[in-house]
């Protein structure tokens, strides 16, 4: 569209109007209209002008500058990618057929907002992009395909009632995927871990305990029991003031029997876990463990097989590059016990799994060194002992019989460091478990772990969106289901094919933009997106996409 004067001559006198140029839809061609009609030449100068035409022709000018400018389009602070790539997670929450049983919660409460639809909704936000709640209903929902109907104070309020009925939301998602997709309960897996929160007090449940990170913030703690495929099927949280040596065997306990669980459960924990409770406990239930063990920590017998050379095994990636080398053994180790309040030493037949990954002790080599190099720095500038920080370790204070303490590198602690780098030690009770089972099993775990860290990075960076028990376990709840789709969908759907950081990538990814009348496929072709799109049948590696293809994305069935 565009300004222009016009000049008509009639009966002897010349009259101006401002006509506009348009495109014409009916005549496929360009159209004039009249704008402003602005009289004579003669009557303007009769009044003082002294050149109509050259001060009205400015005022067009001026038009047509002002219609450039506005219809340049402005780049929004609203982003126009959508978000499509949650679409398995919507398939598999809709053959869950969980919603009639979420639905029946509208009987108990006066809310005006769907309850499945927040719940869903911020589980799908929680894989798209893991952010505060603030920030999420803001920004991540609003570039979500389907559009929400429900207000931020209505979202709270839905979080904070789920998270009141946490364990209720869990039994029903457990029970119906062991109706439609089957667990296997003959062995279950237990893990645990905290949480903390960047607050100075405690309150009944964010309680000041030892936390995994080393950190002095009240945390909250939380336990996951899972299936022989590592499928999620019950979790309990509890305030963080208490050890989780002792309080994991009565979480294990309740987790069993809200699952009706009578088959063996596996303890899968860490070394802060490992300790000689926690495993008698184990037996004792008919139980078994998993359990990670400091090579440090060996006695001098058991470290000498460690350095053998004899029995290793090779892993390498299809490249042939070394991922990792492994070998094991089993034999009776000794345990120190508390029986009638005296120390005794028992031994109990364990397999154990010796690991030695050759990138991860390159990173160990690296920080062992630095922190080396910064005690040398300290040594010579005669630094305080309190400013040695993680470097002490490799420091002797001597002290000199009330003198000012002698100070020396330990160079027996950087070399004994330095030769165990790269070590990992596995133990178990299950001597009959194959090697690369033990291995698995525990670094599924950890992926599990690497999944929840969604979770530490929402609360550490923004607790202060989910301050109240309720909503800080709605929080929790919201992303237990993600982390239970997501293993769906990589175990019973896609059978492993795929890790969790591929599949988590895809839902982040996978982004359309609307172009006039179509979409456009922003996503970059990879593995994963062109193995879904031949097992769905989808058009998911289309550069356009039709506003009837997306609603058959969103409507996929499985």
């Amino acid at each position: 569209m565009a300004y222009y004067l016009k000049k008509t001559k009639l009966k002897g006198r010349t009259y101006l109007s401002i006509d506009e140029s348009f495109y014409n839809h009916e005549k496929k061609g360009t159209s004039h209209r009249c704008y402003q009609s602005l009289g004579s030449v003669e009557t303007w100068q009769s009044k003082g002008m002294a050149d109509p035409i050259a001060h009205f022709q400015k005022e067009v000018d001026a038009l047509n500058q002002q219609h450039s400018q506005s219809s340049v389009r402005k780049i929004s602070d609203h982003s126009p990618l959508l978000s499509l790539g949650y679409f398995p997670l919507k398939a598999i929450l809709t053959k869950l057929q969980v919603k009639k049983y979420v639905d029946y919660f509208k009987l108990t409460t006066d809310f005006h907002f769907d309850l499945y639809e927040m719940l869903s909704s911020l589980v799908y936000a929680r894989a798209v992009n893991p952010c505060s709640k603030y920030k999420t209903f803001h920004e991540v929902l609003p570039n979500l395909f389907d559009p929400i109907q429900y207000s931020y104070d209505q979202l709270m309020d839905g979080l904070a009632f789920i998270g009141n009925e946490y364990q209720k939301f869990i039994e029903i998602f457990t029970v119906q995927t062991k109706k439609i997709f089957g667990l296997d309960t003959s062995k279950t897996y237990f893990d645990c871990t905290n949480f903390y929160f960047e607050i100075d007090r405690e309150d009944d449940f964010r309680r000041k305990g030892p936390s995994k990170e080393g950190r002095k913030e009240p945390i909250v703690g939380l336990g996951l029991l899972l299936d022989h495929d590592q499928i999620p099927i019950g979790m309990k949280m509890y305030p963080g003031n208490e050890s989780e040596k002792p309080i994991l065997r009565d979480v294990i306990d309740q987790l069993k029997a809200q699952n009706n669980i009578s088959g063996k459960t596996i303890h899968v924990a860490d070394k802060g876990l490992n300790c000689v409770g926690n495993i008698a406990f184990s037996k004792q239930n008919g139980d078994g463990y998993l359990f990670s063990k400091s090579v440090k920590s060996l006695p001098q017998t058991e470290k000498t097989w460690v350095f053998l050379e004899d029995g290793w095994k090779d892993v390498k990636d299809k490249n042939g590059k070394l991922l990792y080398r492994y070998k094991s053994c089993i034999d009776e180790f000794p345990y120190k016990v508390e029986q009638d309040g005296k120390t005794v030493i028992v031994h109990l037949k364990e397999k154990r799994l010796l690991t030695f990954n050759p990138s991860l002790a390159a990173k160990k080599r690296y920080e062992i060194k630095r922190l080396a190099e910064k005690a040398r720095v300290l040594t010579i500038s005669r630094a305080k002992k309190s400013e040695y920080g993680e470097s002490g370790k490799y420091v002797l204070f001597t002290d000199k019989s009330g003198k000012k303490a002698q100070v020396t590198i330990d160079e027996d602690a950087i070399d004994r460091d330095l030769k165990l780098a790269g070590y990992n030690l596995l133990v178990t009770s299950e001597t009959r478990m194959r090697d690369q089972d033990i291995y698995e099993t525990y670094h599924n775990l950890w992926r599990i772990e690497e999944s929840f860290k969604i979770m530490k990075s929402d609360l550490d960076a923004r607790p202060a969106f989910c301050q109240k028990e309720e909503t800080i376990k709605g929080h929790f709840l919201i992303c237990y289901l993600t982390v239970l789709l997501e293993r769906i969908l990589q175990f019973k759907i896609l059978k492993n094919t795929y890790g969790t950081s591929e599949i988590f990538e895809f839902v982040r990814d996978f982004r359309v933009t609307k172009a006039e009348t179509k979409y456009i496929n922003t996503a970059r072709s990879s593995e994963i997106i062109c193995g879904l799109a031949e097992k769905f049948g989808l058009p998911l590696t289309n550069y356009f996409l039709t506003e009837t293809q997306i609603r058959s994305i969103l409507k996929q069935k499985i």
